[in-house]
C-alpha cells in the first residue's frame, strides 16, 4: 500500500503530453490553488499536494488494488498515455489488467461493454474525447440501454469512459472539443465532470463503484496547472450533487470542469469592482445535474447566468435555463443569461476569441445585476 500511495505514481509528461502542454498553464490567468472542500473535511489521514492529472493516476491505482475485476485499456494506456494518467498501471497489475488496445474507439467500448456485462469493471480510455464519436453508437444505443432492453436482468454497470475534454490553448478543432451534450440526452448514462484533483479523484472512485455506465469528462487544461492537498487514502465524492463552490446573493452562476475557474476569475471581478457577491455553483455531474441546488439559489438570487465551452446552440446550458425558466419563473429579475463558446468548429488561431473567457462573463453578471425591466421592454 505504501507503493500505492508513493510518488512514483505521479506522472511524468512524455514527448506527446508535451506537444499539447508548451504552455502547462496556458489560460491567460492563472488558476488559482484550491482549498480543501467539505467533500474531504471528515478524512483524517495523510494528504499530498497532486495535480489533476496524478489525482486520477492515484484513483487507478486504488481502483485497481483494491478489487480484481477492474481492468485499464486504451490506446497507448501502458506507458502512461499521452498525458501520463495511466503511468505505473502495467508494470505494477501486469498485461491481463492493463493493457494497450487498436486505435478503434468503437472497440473499445464495445470490448469495455462485453467485459461490464460479463462483471468486471472496465476502465476505458478515449486519447481525446473529440474522437469519442466513433464510440458514439456503442455508448448511446448500446450501453445507455443494456438495463432497459433486458428488462433489469442485465446491465453493463461498471464501466467508465475516461476521456480528456476541452480547450488546451493551442489543440485546434480535433483535441478541444466538449462533447458533454451529446450524452446528456441518452436516458441510461451518466455524465461526470471534476473541475479539482480532490473532485476528480473522489469521483472517479464513486464512477467505477456505480451501477450504471458513466462517460467521465477530464479537463485536460487542469491536468497540470491546478494542484491541492488531496487525501491518500480512498474516498468518493457521490455522483448526481453540486457543489456550492463560493456563496453570494446577489447572481448565480453556473459551471463544471475548467470553466468553473474561469468563472470563479469572473466572480472575484464583479465582487472587487462592483461589490455583485456572485454564488457559484459547480455541477460536477451533468447526468443527472442538480436540479435542487440551482433551484434554491436562483430562488435567492433571481438571476442565473450559465457558462461553458461547447457551442452555445443545444449546449448544457439551455437545459439548465429551460429548467430553471420553469422552475424559478416568477423569481427571476433578469433573463437568464448563457456565456458558451461559438456554433463554430473549435478554431487554433483564434481560440481566446472563442473561448468564454472571464471578461465575457464578468460582462455578464454586470449585465444581468444591472438589468432593468422598466427600461429593456
Amino acid at each position: 500500500m505504501k507503493a500505492l500511495l508513493s510518488r512514483r505514481y505521479i506522472p511524468k509528461k512524455s514527448p506527446l503530453s508535451t506537444l499539447f502542454f508548451r504552455s502547462s498553464t496556458f489560460s491567460p490567468t492563472a488558476v488559482k490553488a484550491e482549498t480543501p472542500s467539505a467533500d474531504t473535511q471528515h478524512l483524517t489521514g495523510k494528504r499530498e499536494k497532486l495535480n489533476l492529472v496524478s489525482a486520477i493516476n492515484n484513483a487507478l491505482h486504488i481502483a485497481l488494488e483494491s478489487d480484481q475485476t477492474v481492468c485499464a485499456f486504451g490506446e497507448d494506456v501502458t506507458f502512461g498515455g499521452v498525458f501520463r494518467a495511466s503511468l505505473g498501471l502495467r508494470n505494477r497489475f501486469g498485461p491481463d489488467r492493463v493493457f494497450n488496445t487498436p486505435l478503434s474507439e468503437q472497440g473499445i467500448v464495445g470490448f469495455a461493454i462485453g467485459l461490464a456485462a460479463a462483471g468486471g469493471k472496465p476502465i476505458a480510455e478515449i486519447q481525446f474525447a473529440d474522437y469519442i464519436f466513433p464510440a458514439f453508437d456503442q455508448l448511446v444505443n448500446e450501453a445507455a440501454k443494456f438495463r432497459y432492453r433486458s428488462g433489469n436482468e442485465f446491465d453493463c454497470g461498471g464501466l467508465v469512459v475516461r476521456a480528456p475534454y476541452g480547450a488546451v490553448g493551442h489543440g485546434g478543432l480535433y483535441h478541444s472539443q466538449s462533447p458533454e451534450a451529446y450524452f446528456c440526452h441518452t436516458a441510461g448514462l451518466k455524465v461526470v465532470v471534476p473541475a479539482t484533483p480532490i473532485e476528480a479523484k473522489g469521483l472517479l472512485l464513486a464512477s467505477i463503484q456505480e451501477r450504471n455506465p458513466v462517460v467521465f469528462l477530464e479537463p485536460k487544461w487542469l491536468y497540470r496547472s491546478l494542484s491541492e492537498l488531496v487525501p491518500l487514502e480512498p474516498y468518493e465524492i457521490p455522483l448526481g450533487k453540486a457543489r456550492i463552490y463560493r456563496e453570494g446573493k446577489d447572481a448565480t452562476v453556473v459551471g463544471w470542469g475548467a470553466q468553473l475557474h474561469v468563472l470563479d476569475r469572473a466572480c472575484s471581478m464583479a465582487k472587487e469592482r462592483h461589490g455583485i457577491e456572485c454564488e457559484l455553483i459547480n455541477l460536477r455531474t451533468l447526468l443527472p445535474w442538480d436540479k435542487q441546488t440551482v433551484i434554491e439559489s436562483v430562488k435567492k438570487t433571481g438571476r442565473l447566468i450559465i457558462s461553458h465551452e461547447a457551442p452555445k446552440t443545444c449546449g448544457f446550458a439551455a437545459e439548465i435555463s429551460a429548467s430553471i425558466q420553469e422552475a424559478c419563473f416568477t423569481y427571476l429579475e433578469a433573463p437568464i443569461l448563457r456565456v458558451c463558446g461559438y456554433d463554430t468548429p473549435f478554431p487554433l488561431i483564434f481560440e481566446k476569441f472563442y473561448r468564454p473567457d472571464e471578461l465575457k462573463n464578468f460582462e455578464a453578471i454586470k449585465n444581468t445585476v444591472h438589468f432593468d425591466f422598466s427600461t429593456e421592454l
